[in-house]
């Protein structure tokens, strides 16, 4: 077991540089474990469940060159050609598609008196909708056909207009709102009592910051039509998404010489789009931890270089008063340990003073604990491979040098 005493004193001896590399040591210590740790939530965030049967669903959104008298019978006609496309399980014309980035929502209300809503929620309209997405129902029932409205119907003013009374909603919601026990309660939509019919499994709406909002989701009873930014969807067999697509485009365009195809994607590539600033944020965080680390890497093989070029007299020394070269190795690799555990102690403060500026100032969670101890077995591997080169160079250090002056 070596003698702590001689390299404390040496260390005592070169302040300033065991300081800088302490220091060094201390601000990656921190940085990294938050680093990562934000890491892991965007992973996290990337990996949520739309809730839809994401393999096999394609999207195609039409614009009208000219205006389109029969816009109902239009509709109509179309997805009876889509729905006829081999390979095809279901489709339908929706307002907005999960991860989609659009913004159709609506404020519910559990007492038609009170000024502020109770809850935020999205609001997807569609026939067919659920069977569409793949979505599952957890309890109740799909709308029937008696109960839907067309959207230029209910929004034209028109006192003639039966508007929907019922609504499906996600089980966010029903959790939230009725404790759980949501089927045959009401909420008010516009003043309008709305009764919820069904329940199903989260759907994730367009857009959203965190999980907390994410499946605020309701659906509605109502036909879409085309226009307003609205998505031709189709769930395709397994296997033959691609071809469905690419169908699908086609079908639209030959049904009428005035309507453009102006998007065609699969989920796939609606998923990609939607998290691609969280999968630039985790690369771009996880490339300044491999900076620091090789950073603090290359400072601990410099400072550890300088070190064995100062100190060669001295290690000629020890050598000379029997020191093997093992020996020598050992005491660079233990200063470089009690370096690196200074510098991770007090990187563990900073990591959690980093942490409480980014839970006040962003709404982030608590640093989790384990990510310190992680941080400390790595920083402290790096160092003792860091530190080996200039060691064994050390070890080399014939005992003559003794006799040598500095």
């Amino acid at each position: 077991m070596l003698d702590i005493r001689p390299i404390l004193s040496t260390l005592h001896r070169h302040k300033v540089t065991a300081v800088l590399l302490v220091l060094e040591i201390a601000l990656t210590c921190a940085i990294v474990c938050n680093a990562i740790f934000l890491v892991r939530q965007r992973l996290d965030w990337m990996d949520i469940s739309s809730g839809i049967d994401e393999a096999n669903v394609v999207a195609v959104r039409p614009v009208n060159v000219k205006p389109t008298p029969d816009m109902h019978g239009r509709v109509q006609e179309t997805l009876a050609a889509l729905r006829d496309i081999p390979g095809v399980e279901q489709a339908t014309l929706t307002n907005q598609l999960p991860l989609g980035g659009e913004s159709w929502n609506s404020g519910l209300k559990l007492d038609r008196d009170v000024a502020q809503p109770a809850m935020h929620v999205t609001n997807y309209y569609g026939d067919d909708l659920i069977k569409t997405l793949g979505a599952r129902i957890v309890e109740g029932r799909d709308f029937n056909p008696g109960e839907y409205a067309w959207l230029d119907d209910i929004t034209s003013g028109r006192p003639d207009v039966v508007k929907p009374h019922v609504a499906i909603v996600t089980q966010f919601v029903a959790d939230r709102l009725f404790h759980g026990k949501a089927l045959g309660k009401t909420f008010y939509y516009d003043d309008i009592p709305m009764r919820i019919v069904g329940v199903i499994s989260n759907l994730a709406r367009p857009y959203a910051f965190d999980r907390t909002t994410m499946y605020g989701t309701i659906l509605l009873p109502v036909h879409m039509t085309e226009g307003l930014g609205a998505y031709y969807v189709l769930r395709a067999k397994p296997g033959q998404s691609d071809a469905v697509l690419k169908a699908a485009a086609t079908r639209l365009g030959s049904l009428d010489p005035n309507r453009i195809v102006m998007t065609k994607t699969h989920f796939s590539e609606v998923r990609d789009t939607f998290f691609a600033s969280d999968r630039a944020m985790a690369r771009l965080l996880v490339g300044v931890c491999i900076a620091l680390l090789v950073i603090t890497a290359l400072g601990i093989v410099g400072l550890g270089s300088f070190w064995v070029a100062q100190r060669r007299r001295q290690i000629g020394v020890r050598r000379a008063l029997g020191a093997t070269r093992g020996d020598v190795v050992r005491y660079f690799q233990t200063e470089n340990f009690l370096l690196a555990t200074m510098g991770i102690a007090l990187g563990m403060v900073l990591a959690y003073a980093i942490n409480i500026v980014l839970m006040v100032n962003y709404e982030l969670p608590r640093l989790p604990v384990v990510y310190l101890p992680v941080g400390a077995v790595a920083l402290w591997l790096l160092g003792q491979v860091a530190v080996y080169a200039p060691a064994r160079r050390a070890s080399h250090v014939p005992p003559v040098e003794a006799t040598r002056g500095n």
